[in-house]
């Protein structure tokens, strides 16, 4: 790739958003160049749908299918149309100035005209490590109760829900309509959450709270069997049996890289237009749950994806800059699992 070359759009994530937006502008003969990232603790290349063992209820899929093989499908699909794939994650970004200018990790800095930055959220979690094995290995614990509650595997069970805001009332009452019993456990005597939904779910017959109480461990070895519980107040630690974990304390967008040059929500997520992904910046469009506090589902994250490749495509063509080049073979070229090598 020479110096001199300016993308005509990059995109930054390897998620559901990431991957739909590298579609687009791949048929769009945009050329995408897309920024996967790299393994980082229990962050994953792919997003939380790397977590996810089996998904349900993305169109398309009668039988269930893998989160990891529904992303690889999707980049092979983006690969397939003539997106380039770096394996790397950003360091930094330099929007101040056109063309904008991305630092990855360790290959040389590129420039680019447009910018979509589809880097989700991580889910926050408890931090036990016996809770983050299962979590990889579809062993009962999870992070979202829409995307997995629904699953047989949860069907006529104690299911414990580990939060108490909102998030945490909506997985809760999700759960019901599943679980033969729902605990909530909550380290405070209060729910952060809204009054009208702690309201609601203190009145169901299904749920029941643990009050001043945190999860110290989870038990099991291929599946959850319970978790250990410690009293706040009192020390006292007793288990309880459970078979299913959804730990719903909050997310953390992906968005430390940005260096503060977005306007974000006070959540910290990417401010965009409404029913638009333009941020602030012109030229510069987020998708995804990097955008998104509400839904946080693999179908609108790809939505957002199309709209953004499209409102990019859209701003290429409205400054008279048209489709990529066709790139040098000897500066650039893509191995079968769509990695870009610098020659």
């Amino acid at each position: 790739m020479s110096e001199s070359h300016t993308e005509h759009v990059i995109i930054i994530g390897s998620g559901p958003a990431a991957w739909t937006a590298a579609i687009y502008a791949a048929r769009a003969n945009l050329m995408p160049l897309v920024f996967e990232g790299e393994p980082v603790g229990t962050e994953l290349p792919g997003g939380q749908l790397m977590l996810t063992t089996d998904i349900e209820n993305f169109p398309g899929f009668p039988e269930p299918i893998s989160g990891p093989e529904l992303m690889e499908r999707m980049k092979a699909q983006a690969v397939h149309h003539g997106a380039r794939v770096v394996s790397e994650l950003v360091r930094t970004v330099d929007f101040s100035q056109r063309p904008f200018t991305i630092v990855p990790n360790y290959a040389a800095p590129v420039t680019a005209h447009t910018v979509i930055i589809a880097t989700g959220a991580a889910a926050k979690w408890i931090g036990l490590e016996n809770e983050l094995r299962l979590a990889q290995a579809g062993g009962g614990v999870s992070a979202c109760a829409v995307c997995d509650g629904a699953m047989p595997f949860y069907r006529n069970k104690r299911l414990i829900v580990v939060g108490g805001g909102d998030t945490a009332m909506e997985e809760a009452m999700y759960l019901t309509k599943f679980a033969s019993e729902v605990v909530i456990i909550h380290r405070r005597d209060s729910f952060r959450a809204s009054k009208v939904m702690a309201n609601r779910v203190l009145a169901h017959p299904k749920v029941r709270v643990v009050w001043n109480a945190r999860v110290t461990d989870v038990l099991g070895d291929d599946f959850i069997t319970g978790v250990r519980l410690e009293d706040s107040v009192t020390g006292d630690v007793h288990e309880l049996e459970a078979g299913g974990l959804f730990v719903a304390i909050g997310h953390t967008p992906n968005t430390k890289f940005l260096g503060g040059q977005l306007e974000t929500t006070e959540h910290g997520y990417i401010k965009v237009a409404s029913w638009r992904t333009a941020t602030n910046i012109d030229g510069v469009f987020a998708a995804g749950d990097v955008i998104d506090d509400y839904y946080r589902q693999a179908i609108t994250s790809a939505g957002t994806g199309c709209m953004a490749a499209l409102e990019a495509e859209r701003w290429l063509a409205h400054h008279g800059i048209g489709e990529s080049p066709v790139l040098d073979t000897a500066e650039t070229t893509v191995g079968t699992a769509g990695t870009v090598s610098h020659h």
